[in-house]
Formats: C-alpha cells, structure tokens, sequence
C-alpha cells in the first residue's frame, strides 16, 4: 500500500466536507464506544486484567528473540517453516517463491494487516496468481479497488446503498437492499473460492511461543476455511505479536473482543499448529510461517518501544476525536487513528509523516482506552521533538517560535507587547467577547470562535488581585 501520509491535512480537510462519511463516523463511536464501555462494566478487575495484559506484552518484548526462537521450535516440530522477513519485499517474495513451488493458481485470504503493509496482494497478481479476499469488509474493498479505513471494520465508510450499488455493478445479480441478502449473496460467491483455492494466506493476532501456534480470531467464520481447506496455509505476522504461553493470550483474549467490537468473545478463535496428520479430517498439507520485521527491530531498546505492545484492537481511533471527524483514509497509510500517528512514522520514517505526530488533541482518550496501557500521547510527543530536533517542522512554525523565544528572553519588551496583544485580542472579540477571525491563527478559528481575553495580562490581573487582598 503506497505511503501518502504526507498528504493528511489535504485528504483531512476533504473527509471533513464528505456528507456521508460523516455519517458512518457517527455510527461507528455509538456502535464501538458504548460496545467497550459495556462489555468492560462487565468485568470486575478490569485495571488488573489491564496492567496483567501490558506486563504480558513488555515481558514478551524484553526476551524478544528467546520467544521468536522458541517459537520456532515449537511449530518447526510440528511439521510447520518458518520464513523470516527483514522487509516488506522479502516478505512478498517468500510467498510467491511458495506459490510457484506448489503451483498454486488462486489464495484466498483471511484478513491481514501485515499483508496490507507488505502489498502483497499485489505482488501476488504481479506473479499471476489470483487473490481472493474473504473478509466481507475486505472482500468489498477489493471489488472497489480502496484500501481499509479501520483496522478492524475496514469498510465503515461505505454505507449499505453503496455496497448494493458495488455488489450489482460486480456481481451481475439483481440489487439488494437488505444487510442478510448481501451477506448471502457474498456468501454464495466466496464459498466456490474456498474450496477450489490452492493456498490460503492468513495473519496472526498473536503466536504461542510454548506451542508454536498461530491464534486468529475472527467473527465470521472465512479465517477458519482459509486455514483448513487449501493444501497449503501461509500465515504472515509481525515478529511484535509473539506471547510466551497459551494461557498469556488468553488473558490477552479477555480484551481484544472487548475493546476491538464490543463483544464478550468473537465467533471463532482458530490455534493453528502444524499440519494435518494422517488421522485428522482437515487442515494443511503443508504449513509456512512468515515472522515479519519490516521496521520492527527499530523500536526494540528506544523510547517507541511500549508501541510493539499493540495487540491491533482499535480501540484508540474509535475514540480519537480526530479519527472520528476524518476516518481512515486521511492517514495515508494502513494503520489510522492515534496508532497510526506513531506506528506510520516509526516505520515508514517520520520525513514521510510529518503531520501525523500532529494530527492529535494530545486530549489521552487513546491512552487511557488502551487495553495494553500504551502511552499514547507521550510517544507522539515525542515524535513531535523529534520532528523539532531534525528540523522538519514548517519554516512558519520555527519562525514564529524562534521569534517568540527571542522575545521571551527580552522581559521588558515581552511585557509591552504582552499588554499590546492582550487588549486587541479583547477589541477584536468586540461586544460578543469572541474571535470568529484569528490573524495567524486561521486554523483555530476556521472551525470555531475563539474566547476573547479581559484586555488584561496575567501579570495585571495577578497584581490587581494581590492589590485587593
């Protein structure tokens, strides 16, 4: 998926004018907001599932390579390979090196994140292999040729009319309007897919050290045929998602549902180790692991580490006020919302996002919904030093800033301008005490009224109120 992140405040200031997907923002905080707020009321020791999941998660990322090994082992024993990516293009080649040696014609996929960072599907359609998604949302997205807009409901910016019209123009059947009518209808054209499918190609929520197990977990049923149908499965995740022990992503499954969709538990959890056996009645024939760097190794040891913790629920855009006004596409890349505003940076370069870092209220909504305590807003701070550090802020920004960090280091002269600033601000506010237009403040403004001060300094006021004490 090419990187466009650089665009945001343009493609940010379209999403704002677009009528409808405003409208399938607002279904989506009262679906997933409320969703999480429930389903975690239900749980009586919530912070301590919560501090137990993080530790999960950092103990993991501290023996990084001691689980990745293990992991090895494990599924290596059971009749699975594992394949390690340094890059996305490594990762690419390693599945169609696969394709070609088991002549595989068609994959079908559940759905992958990593995949969508990697391109894959279009490497894939590059070495002429057909590629099928089966997620629903995905499966729509591909029909329309767009890339997700949430991690976890891909294609909530589409509204029910829009997916009739695609489904019509694709499928050549007549147009239906009910939600159970085109579940069906897609339903009747993937099954085909899943049985004649040479390979099938899944990611991985988490991978089990102990047991050398890939763990999905999904609500509709496709991640399961995908993994048991095909002759042979190709699961591909990042290096971040191992966990020591089957009972760790259990307690890590106690929130994902939660705070992902609002549910107690999904429909299915698939464990996949090793291939069939000659007892067993499904499965693949041949298992391929692929543990994916791509940028990952970057964060281990520094100040973006607690990132690697991210267990991909969501929960942070559902929330952000940001994503809530501007969806998924504005971000330019696969991962949206306060998540993407680190992780994009961190592995793309923080040159080719500059305004992500940016592109929030730093309000700790993501923060404080984080089922893994990720400190959200600290680690876009500091990005946004480092943004400062390398000098990549725009040339306005470092002048206005150089010029009040001159003035500041002048007191008498910060004083008289002080008291200057203060009483046109409270002119320009007039009777109503508000500023519709800002001079160098436009942004601000744009979208609402700025409070007018007193005419006063804080200095004044502070003096005047020691005068009548």
């Amino acid at each position: 998926m090419q990187v466009t992140s650089m665009n945001f405040k343009a493609r940010a200031g379209e999403k704002l004018a677009d009528v409808k997907l405003q409208a399938a923002l607002r279904k989506l905080q009262g679906n997933f907001v409320k969703g999480r707020a429930d389903r975690v009321a239900e749980l009586d020791n919530f912070e301590a599932i919560r501090t137990a999941a993080a530790e999960i998660r950092d103990r993991a990322l501290a023996n990084l390579d001691v689980y990745l090994e293990e992991f090895e082992t494990n599924a290596t024993a059971r009749g699975a390979v594992v394949h390690w990516a340094e890059t996305a293009e490594e990762a690419n080649r390693i599945v169609c090196e696969l394709a070609v040696r088991y002549g595989v014609r068609k994959a079908a996929k559940s759905k992958s994140m990593v995949s969508e960072e990697c391109a894959l599907n279009d490497a894939l359609e590059a070495a002429g292999i057909e590629v099928i998604e089966t997620d629903l949302g995905e499966y729509i997205l591909q029909l329309a040729h767009e890339p997700p807009s949430h991690i976890v409901a891909p294609v909530v910016h589409k509204s029910k009319e829009d997916v009739s019209d695609l489904f019509e123009e694709k499928h050549k059947l007549t147009r239906k309007t009910r939600i159970p009518d085109l579940c069906r209808e897609a339903r009747e054209i993937l099954r085909p897919h899943f049985l004649s499918a040479d390979m099938g190609i899944s990611g991985a929520n988490f991978i089990v050290a102990e047991t050398g197990s890939t763990l999905i977990v999904t609500n509709e049923g496709n991640g399961r045929m995908v993994t048991t149908l095909p002759r042979v499965h190709v699961a591909i995740t990042g290096i971040e998602k191992v966990v020591p022990t089957l009972e760790d992503a259990t307690t890590l499954l106690r929130l994902l549902p939660r705070h992902g969709t609002g549910q107690t538990i999904t429909n299915y959890i698939s464990v996949n180790t090793g291939v069939k056996d000659a007892a067993d009645l499904d499965g693949p024939e041949h298992f391929h692991i692929i543990l994916v760097d791509a940028g990952r190794t970057k964060l281990i040891g520094g100040d973006m580490q607690a990132m690697l913790r991210c267990i991909r629920c969501g929960a942070c855009m559902n929330h952000c006020p940001v994503y809530q006004s501007v969806g998924g596409h504005a971000y330019g890349w696969v991962y949206p919302g306060p998540m993407g505003s680190i992780l994009t940076p961190s592995y793309v370069g923080i040159e080719n996002a500059l305004d992500l870092p940016n592109a929030s209220t730093l309000c700790n909504q993501c923060g404080v919904v984080c089922p893994v305590k990720i400190p959200l807003p600290d680690l876009m701070r500091k990005l946004r030093e480092r943004q400062f550090e390398r000098g990549l802020k725009p040339w306005p920004e470092k002048l206005g800033l150089a010029l009040w960090g001159w003035t500041a280091r002048h007191p008498a002269l910060y004083a008289v301008l002080s008291r200057i600033g203060a009483r046109m601000l409270a002119y320009m506010g007039g009777a109503e005490k508000r500023i519709h237009h800002l001079p160098l403040g436009g942004g601000w403004t744009a979208g609402r009224d700025m409070p007018a001060p007193q005419g006063k300094t804080f200095r004044e006021l502070y003096s005047q109120k020691i005068r009548k004490g």
